[in-house]
Formats: structure tokens, sequence, C-alpha cells
């Protein structure tokens, strides 16, 4: 198809406002906003009645390439990713082996390169043996640094102080925690063990997993941020006290300490582990609904920065065991922008602030170069939606490589018809193009 690119009449969501206007796409970027005629061959696109939004860019997944491929890799997964709007991620380094060393972190950036549908970075994880990788960073070229201060083994866990505090210390660019207290996650598995043996029941996660835990955490890493004057930003926040831990005053591009929530947060609360037990086991827990009400008011009063989906997929077989066998994660890249759209549809949520939060605010936060906004001139990154429409999630229309969703059966708001990844149209209602239309992610700092 044509690089060129005419898309006409859409409603276009953009920084605060919903105006119709036309968008001309050429060689991979916004060529103009407006109403006129280019003067080369183009592909029109009559989008009368539909949404254009810029490409929502998912700040945390989990594509499990390489040496987890057996339940999603980096083409199978960017191309779910793709159907659900989603144009850019960033992944974690907790695969097989870890990428915690400039080496392997490239390695993963060439697999990107080949098989992805959609623009890419890769975190580098830390070790609390790694400062010297992590201090030769390019940070115009990488997302950041990953920190595990709780909910991983390994290399990966850093829960030391004397480690934590010199990668805070030395950090050159953007440090992402994944806050809970792993000391306290160990004492509170113990005490069910005892209570319940082997068969803990999977409502028993939230209290495991505990608010109190994810306090402890947040708080110590934003003391070491002010300490050290370190830019942070916390992933998945799931707790009513952590949301007033963080600034709602404050400009997003003057903040040095961000924050995330994520979709199934937002969705789910503990009454669902009745119905879905440990397919929605995951770390951070899904915990009480009060918790649930209060991330839901931190998202709309912007003291919860960005949302994500911390995309994890695992086999339905690592799921659906005991509670001490099942995995942690859940399948969610495909229908993250779906979620949105069904609680902008209760009366949640407006579209102006999904967009906000979805694609402006990681772009402003990473530092992105020339992404997350229909403006002249930056990169064609685009999502073509009808936000009326009503579609049921089955097991057939699933995308990820898992081959399930916690969400099967359920009824949502909002369809993707159109992606396009620097001009290139990726997904058209089911049917792809070939993947490698993705770039590597540039960061201005």
């Amino acid at each position: 198809m044509s690089d060129h690119t005419l898309i006409l009449g859409a409603h276009i969501i953009n920084e605060g406002k919903l105006v119709e206007e036309d968008v001309y796409l050429k060689n991979g970027r916004i060529h103009y906003i407006g109403s006129r005629r280019p003067q080369e061959r183009y592909h029109e696109i009559n989008a009368e009645g539909l949404y254009l939004m810029p490409g929502i860019i998912d700040d945390q997944v989990h594509f499990r390439e390489p040496g987890l491929t057996y339940k999603g890799d980096i083409n199978s997964e960017s191309k779910a990713a793709a159907a659900g709007g989603v144009t850019s991620f960033m992944e974690m380094p907790n695969t097989n082996p870890v990428a915690s060393t400039q080496s392997l972190l490239e390695q993963k950036f060439q697999i990107a390169a080949q098989s992805a549908y959609t623009n890419h970075s890769f975190f580098l994880g830390a070790t609390g043996k790694n400062i010297d990788e992590i201090k030769a960073m390019d940070v115009q070229n990488v997302c950041g640094v990953k920190i595990f201060m709780g909910s991983s083994t390994g290399d990966l866990l850093v829960d030391d102080d004397r480690a934590l505090e010199s990668i805070f210390r030395e950090s050159p660019t953007l440090i992402a925690t994944h806050c809970e207290d792993e000391e306290l996650f160990k004492t509170k598995l113990q005490e069910y063990k005892i209570k319940y043996c082997d068969d803990i029941p999977p409502q028993c996660h939230e209290y495991i997993r505990s608010a109190e835990g994810c306090l402890l955490s947040s708080t110590k890493a934003i003391a070491l941020a002010r300490r050290f004057n370190s830019r942070l930003h916390i992933l998945h926040i799931t707790t009513a006290a952590e949301v007033d831990l963080f600034d709602c005053n404050a400009l997003l591009r003057d903040k040095m300490i961000t924050s995330e929530v994520c979709v199934h947060h937002l969705h789910f609360d503990n009454t669902d582990y009745q119905t879905l037990a440990n397919k929605i086991k995951c770390n951070p827990s899904i915990k009480a609904p009060h918790h649930r009400l209060a991330l839901i008011q931190g998202m709309l009063d912007d003291r919860l920065d960005i949302i994500a989906t911390d995309h994890a997929p695992h086999t339905l077989e690592e799921k659906i065991g005991g509670y001490l066998q099942s995995a942690s994660g859940l399948p969610l890249v495909q229908h993250g922008l779906q979620l949105m759209l069904t609680m902008y549809h209760q009366g949640i949520i407006g579209l102006e602030k999904i967009v906000e939060k979805m694609c402006h605010n990681p772009a402003i936060c990473f530092r992105i170069r020339d992404r997350g906004y229909i403006r002249e001139g930056y990169f064609a990154d685009l999502v073509l939606i009808d936000p009326q429409e009503r579609s049921l999630v089955l097991n057939e229309n699933l995308l990820y490589k898992c081959g399930w969703s916690p969400l099967e059966n359920a009824q949502l708001r909002g369809k993707v018809h159109k992606t396009w990844v620097n001009g290139v149209l990726v997904y058209d209602l089911g049917q792809f193009a070939a993947p490698g239309a993705g770039h590597r992610l540039q960061f201005d700092r």
C-alpha cells in the first residue's frame, strides 16, 4: 500500500481536543493536518464517523523473548499489540537470559528489528552487580533501567540497600521499579502455607502480596529517588495509600517521580477471584474495591500519570494449577484500549483523558522523540477506532501466543479499525502487513 495516505474526515482526539480534520501521511510522518489535496499519488481513506488518535505507547510489557517463546515472542505479542492500537512498546528484562548487559539488550533489539510489528524499546535489568552496565547505557537509545524491588528471583531481585543506593545514585537515565517488599511477602506466604498447607485459595493473593508491602516498597523507592535526585517511575500502582504518594499539581514534564496504573487493576477487583481464580493472579495483586476506586480517582486527578497493560502471558497450564504452582501475569495488550473505552461508556473517563494517559504521557514521561501526538512532522503512529462498537472477547479472536484471556466472553466497547506504524498500515480490520515497520524508539535526553 502507498506510503502516502490521506485520512479524510476523522474525529481527531488529540491534546485535550476533539476536532474533525483530514490528516496526510507521507514518508512515515504526518505531513500535514487540514483540508487540502496532495499533488502526488496517494491512497485515500474515508474515516467519516470514526475517531483518529495517536498510537498507544505501552510502557510495560513482557513479550518473553528470548528463552520463553513457548508462551509469547516479540512477533506474536507485537501483532496482538497492533490489533489493540498499540504502536510502541517498552519490554521488560526478565527473559532467559535476563537482559542485564548491553550485549544481551542489543540481541533483543536485533530480534525486534526483524520481527516486531510496532516500534519498540527494551529496559536494561538491574541485578545489583551490573552497575558498570547501567552507567554505560546510551540514554538516547534505551528506555530505562528496570529494578525488581520485589516479585522476581535470581539476579533480577534487587532488595539489598547498598545495591539500591548505588543504582539510584549512578543511573544516567529513568529508573522504573516494581515495588513490593520481598521480606514481607515471604513472611505472609509462610503464614498462609501454615494456615492452608498447599491449598491456598486464590483470593488470598491480595493478602500475601499485600497492600502494606506495596506501600513499604514504593515509599522506599521515593525516598531513594529524593535522596539522590533520581528520575523514578513506579510501575503498576495498586493501593489507595500509594496514590497519595504522588503529586497532582506539577506538570508531568517537570516531575522527577512519576507513576503508572495498569488496566487490569482498573477493571478487576478481589470479587473477581471467585470466578477467575488464579487466571487473574498477578504481581502486584488485584485488591479490594476501595483500592480500585482510589486508582481510578488517582488516574483522573493526575497523581497516576500513565495507563499501561503489564502484558504478561503464561500458558493456561501455568495458570490453572494450585496457588503455589500458578504463574503470575495476564495477557492484556490486545484489549487494553477496549477496556478503557468500556470505562468511557460507563461515564468514568473521557476520550481525551484516555489519549492523554496512554499516548501523550508516555511520550512526555520517557521523552520519546516525535511520537505520542498527532502533530505535523511527528511519526505517523495512528489508530482509527469506532468507540461505539461492541465486541465479544472470544478465544478464536485472540492473537496471544498463550491462547487465552481473562476477558474471554466479556463484552467490551470500542473497536480498532486500523493501526499505522511509521505511516505503514500494519493492521486493517483483521488483516496485517508484514512485520518490520517498527523503529527503535529514540529519546531526547
